[in-house]
């Protein structure tokens, strides 16, 4: 089993879709952080694009990341995505108008009657002093170019200037990496 958790209205081929917004359909409707519809040691890959941002580090340390990890098999893979503050930074450093980095920075999403922001920031360093001590090894950048079709579009994606994939920075930090067996 594959789960894609939130999906949004970018779902990927061959992935159960899971989200807490009813408007995109997903396939099961439920929180990023509660997936008690899902057996213990049950799924080979989670993919997960710009959702960690919306908890802080402690919720992602306690009770996120500890979810995820408790549904995938020993050795599965978790990819995540989150805004890379790093390279956001450099950028806004070089002259780059704060306009292009608010949604990146601070999210706003429409979920059910309330707007919810980014409650958090990271970049590599501190993605993998929290995943590791959540129980995951062989963390790792990933290319999106060598994972999605070229067609599917996702924050994976975000570039400065926007879909300048040629010649833009990505500012989407993108790490993958496996549980370690129990």
């Amino acid at each position: 089993m594959k789960l894609q958790i939130g999906c949004g209205n970018n779902k990927l081929d061959g992935y159960v879709t899971i989200d807490r917004d009813h408007d995109v359909s997903p396939d099961v409707y439920a929180d990023a952080h509660d997936l008690y519809m899902i057996e213990n040691n049950s799924v080979d890959i989670i993919y997960a694009s710009h959702i960690l941002e919306y908890y802080d580090w402690s919720e992602a340390e306690e009770i996120v990341l500890p979810e995820w990890r408790r549904v995938l098999k020993n050795d599965g893979i978790l990819r995540v995505a989150v805004p890379d503050f790093k390279q956001i930074s450099e950028l806004y450093g070089a002259g780059f108008d704060l306009s292009f980095f608010i949604g990146p920075l601070y999210g706003k999403w429409k979920n059910k009657d309330k707007i919810i922001y980014h409650k958090t920031v990271y970049d590599y360093k501190k993605l993998l002093k929290i995943l590791a001590i959540c129980g995951f090894y062989n963390i790792k950048r990933w290319k999106w170019q060598d994972i999605h079709p070229h067609d599917f579009d996702d924050y994976s994606k975000s570039y400065i200037p926007h879909m300048e994939f040629e010649r833009g920075i990505l500012i989407s930090l993108n790490v993958e990496c496996n549980k370690q067996g129990e």
